[in-house]
C-alpha cells in the first residue's frame, strides 16, 4: 500500500482533523487503507458502523456512523446499504443483524469478543427464569443473540435505568454486568437480581487511582462509565454511558477531564473538543483492538466474517432489541 500523491490529497481533510492524536509518520501507513476502504464501500454500497472505542483512524477515517451500542443498533435498522460492516465486537455485529436480518452483516475479526457477552449463555438465563418465575429479564446489549432471545427487553448503559423503571415492577433480573446492576440499583427502588459478569477494561480502574489523578490535577473533572466498580463511580464527578460522557464534555467544556473508560475514546473525543485537556488512562479493550484497517479492507474486499443466525433466534432476539429502541434513551 503506497502513500501516493493521490492518496495524500484525498485523505488530507481527514488527517487535518485528527493530526493532534496521530503522528504524520503513522498517517503514511493508515492513509492508503483509508483511501481504498472509502472507495470500496461506495462501489459495494456498504456502510461502516464504528463503536466509540475504535481507534481514531477508524472512528474518523472510514466510519459512516460512530456511536455507542444503542445508536449503532438503531442505525443498523435504518441503513439502505446492502452490506453492513461492524467495526466493533461480535455481539454488536449480531445486534446489527437482528435489526437488519435481510442485509449482509460482516465483522473484520470473528474473534473480537467481549468479557461480558462470554460470561453468560442462553441456558444460564433459562435457569434464572426457572428460579425466579415471572420476574422480567433485562439484558445489557453486551450479550449474545442467544441471550437476547431469552430476554424481555435489552438495555445499554445509556438507558439501563430508564428501561428498568419503565417496567413498573418491584424486582428485575439484570444481566450480565454486576457493576452496572449495582449502579441501576442505586438509581431506582427496584430489587435487582444480578449476574457476576464484568467488563475487563472498566474493572481495572480503582478508587485510589481516581484519587491520585485528582490530587495531581487540581480542578479536573472525572467522568466514569457505569461498568466501573461502585467506589470508582462514587469517587467521580459524573457517571454515564459513552454517549453521556461525550455529551458531558461537549456541554461543560471542562478545562481538564479524565474519561474513566477505554482509552481510544479520549482520543476520539479530544478531536471534537480541542479546548479541553484530556488526562488519558490507557486501559485498552483487547477485543476492540482486534479491528484494524487492514482487516476492515480484507473483510470488505472478500465479504468474509458474515454473521449467520437461524430465523428463530433472530425473530426472538429482535423483540428485546426493538423494545429497547422503542423506549430510547
Amino acid at each position: 500500500m503506497e502513500f501516493t500523491q493521490e492518496v495524500r490529497k484525498a485523505t488530507d481533510p481527514i488527517y487535518q482533523k485528527i493530526s493532534k492524536v496521530i503522528p504524520e509518520i503513522e498517517w503514511s501507513v493508515h492513509a492508503p487503507y483509508i483511501h481504498k476502504i472509502n472507495k470500496l464501500k461506495k462501489e459495494k454500497n456498504a456502510v461502516i458502523l464504528a463503536h466509540n472505542y475504535q481507534t481514531p483512524e477508524i472512528y474518523h477515517g472510514v466510519a459512516d456512523f460512530s456511536a455507542d451500542s444503542l445508536a449503532l443498533a438503531i442505525e443498523a435498522s435504518k441503513t439502505s446499504a446492502d452490506i453492513i460492516l461492524m467495526a466493533g465486537v461480535h455481539f454488536m455485529a449480531e445486534t446489527a443483524k437482528l435489526m437488519s436480518p435481510n442485509k449482509k452483516v460482516i465483522l473484520p475479526d470473528m474473534d473480537a469478543g467481549c468479557s461480558l457477552s462470554s460470561s453468560i449463555t442462553g441456558k444460564d438465563v433459562r435457569l434464572l427464569k426457572e428460579k425466579y418465575p415471572g420476574v422480567p429479564v433485562v439484558s445489557y446489549v453486551n450479550t449474545s443473540a442467544e441471550v437476547k432471545a431469552e430476554t424481555d427487553v435489552c438495555c445499554t448503559s445509556a438507558n439501563a435505568v430508564k428501561i428498568v423503571k419503565s417496567l413498573g415492577v418491584k424486582k428485575v433480573i439484570f444481566l450480565p454486568d454486576d457493576y452496572l446492576a449495582k449502579y441501576v440499583a442505586s438509581q431506582t427502588d427496584v430489587e435487582i437480581i444480578s449476574w457476576k459478569g464484568i467488563c475487563i477494561v472498566h474493572d481495572q480502574f480503582n478508587k485510589k487511582e481516581i484519587e491520585d489523578i485528582r490530587k495531581n490535577n487540581p480542578g479536573i473533572k472525572i467522568i466514569a462509565h457505569p461498568e466501573c466498580p461502585p467506589d470508582v463511580i462514587e469517587a467521580s464527578d459524573f457517571a454515564g454511558s459513552t454517549s453521556g460522557m461525550i455529551k458531558y464534555v461537549k456541554d461543560n467544556q471542562p478545562k481538564k477531564v479524565m474519561m474513566v473508560t477505554e482509552c481510544s475514546m479520549s482520543d476520539n473525543i479530544q478531536i471534537e473538543n480541542p479546548n479541553v485537556d484530556f488526562v488519558k488512562p490507557c486501559n485498552m479493550c483487547p477485543h476492540m483492538k482486534k479491528i484494524t484497517l487492514p482487516k476492515i479492507l480484507d473483510c470488505l474486499e472478500n465479504e468474509t466474517g458474515e454473521i449467520i443466525m437461524d430465523k428463530e433466534t433472530i425473530d426472538k432476539a429482535r423483540i428485546s432489541v426493538e423494545r429497547m429502541a422503542a423506549i430510547g434513551r
